[in-house]
């Protein structure tokens, strides 16, 4: 079994999933270092350089050229949700769990919106991207996690765990 974290920058895919990944003795995907690495470039770079378009598209091949894992956690970009093509692969091959986390949390947690690389905040507030974005993670979710403002990351990788030991 793989599992797939899914949610808005600050959500804490990738802490949540490094953790996760450890307690389970699971490999960890962090897509956007991946996608850096590949590219020698800052997400906000490339975002920059190429466009929020082709950035999307880098994104979703980064997905579809991971080919076979297992026993994986893998923490995708917040704007993996635009492809239909990289979701139905990630549900086909792991259980795509949201972390839900309100408005509130995401801009306390996000420190440096302008540099993270966030596709869409070009054109729209980041309270629009949320808006938009959360009925997409619901969709493709077969978990979802909510998390209240007072919720610590250590509760969150308990509820993950009590919730994948249920399944199949």
């Amino acid at each position: 079994m793989n599992i797939t974290l899914i949610g808005m920058a600050g959500a804490g895919k990738s802490f949540i999933g490094q953790e996760l990944a450890k307690i389970l003795n699971y490999g960890f995907i962090d897509m956007d270092e991946l996608i850096e690495r590949k590219f020698n470039l800052k997400l906000q770079e490339m975002v920059d350089h190429f466009g929020e378009q082709r950035f999307l598209r880098i994104e979703e091949q980064a997905v579809l050229d991971l080919g076979y894992f297992d026993r994986c956690v893998i923490s995708p970009g917040g704007s993996i949700i635009y492809s239909v093509k990289a979701m139905e692969y990630l549900k086909k091959n792991s259980m795509v769990i949201f972390l839900d986390v309100s408005f509130k949390s995401i801009t306390q947690r996000i420190h440096n919106e302008s540099t993270r690389g966030i596709i869409g905040l070009k054109n729209r507030k980041l309270k629009e991207l949320y808006q938009e974005r959360r009925p997409l993670y619901q969709k493709y979710a077969e978990i979802t996690i909510i998390q209240p403002d007072d919720m610590d990351q250590d509760a969150v990788i308990n509820k993950i765990l009590q919730k994948v030991s249920h399944c199949p």
